[in-house]
């Protein structure tokens, strides 16, 4: 008995190859990394330009995202925004990364007084929550994007910490690094030919997760007025702006916050699928 071939079945393996979730975070940031780097292209009108006259404009056609207190075009605010919020994320996960990178390597390749060393280091860093280590550095050092920037990235070394140094001692102890040992080659040959491209590899999933995760603290910290300050066009900053006014202009806290929740959401989605893709991979 001969079976036909429809189209549905034909047209399933291409369905199943179509990930709906993947494919709205790649296009949300298609359009924000775009509005990063060149928010001129997107918008017109000038992110602090105050017009009092235009005060709570509901979203329309000549205001997309609606006008706040001041008159100024929320759309406009969000798009020169995306910089700021993104910087700071990309910041705090490279330091992140630095120190984690730092840490773990020494802890793995220095012996086992740098090992006991450096666990003793992450030992005090986990015992504060990451979001309260921030805090803590802000208020010895300051308010501002840059201040916020590195205590988010502080607040989150100490997880990449702990992978990388479990990754790495896995890898020193695997049979290919006790080969290139036996075969002559210098520690330091072995160590960036070996060691790193293994350790290292499944850093580019955990680097996109991070920058989600690193946007929220760092807009966290902007909406408790630790952050960027007004009248910077910072997510964070303008959520608390407009906390205010909810009652009666809801549009200008919703789609800071709308922004926010879909930056990360897009960049875990991403994240998720690099890191089943090198898991795959590797196997």
């Amino acid at each position: 008995m001969t079976t036909v071939l429809t189209a549905p079945a034909q047209a399933e393996p291409l369905v199943r190859r179509i990930r709906p979730g993947l494919t709205a975070a790649g296009i949300f940031l298609a359009l924000v990394v775009p509005a990063a780097l060149a928010p001129g292209l997107l918008t017109t009108y000038a992110p602090d330009a105050i017009r009092p006259a235009d005060f709570f404009q509901p979203p329309s056609t000549a205001h997309w995202f609606g006008t706040d207190q001041n008159g100024r075009d929320v759309y406009t605010r969000l798009v020169h925004g995306a910089g700021q919020s993104l910087l700071i994320g990309l910041g705090a996960t490279a330091l992140s990364l630095t120190l984690g990178i730092t840490l773990g390597l020494t802890a793995a390749l220095g012996g086992r007084r740098a090992d006991f060393a450096v666990g003793r280091v992450l030992e005090v860093l986990f015992a504060f929550p990451g979001l309260l280590l921030a805090l803590l550095f802000i208020a010895v050092f300051g308010t501002g994007a840059v201040t916020a920037a590195v205590a988010v990235g502080i607040g989150e070394a100490a997880g990449y910490a702990r992978l990388i140094r479990a990754q790495a001692t896995t890898v020193v102890r695997s049979g290919y690094v006790e080969a290139a040992r036996g075969l002559g080659h210098p520690p330091l040959r072995v160590v960036r030919r070996t060691v790193l491209p293994n350790v290292l590899r499944p850093l580019a999933a955990l680097a996109t997760l991070g920058i989600g995760q690193s946007v929220v603290w760092a807009s966290s910290l902007s909406f408790l007025g630790l952050g960027a300050q007004p009248p910077a066009a910072e997510w964070g900053a303008m959520l608390a702006d407009g906390r205010t006014f909810l009652q009666y202009a809801w549009w200008t806290s919703f789609f800071p916050g709308l922004f926010i929740v879909l930056t990360t959401l897009s960049t875990t989605v991403i994240g998720r699928r690099l890191q089943a893709w090198l898991d795959a991979r590797s196997s």
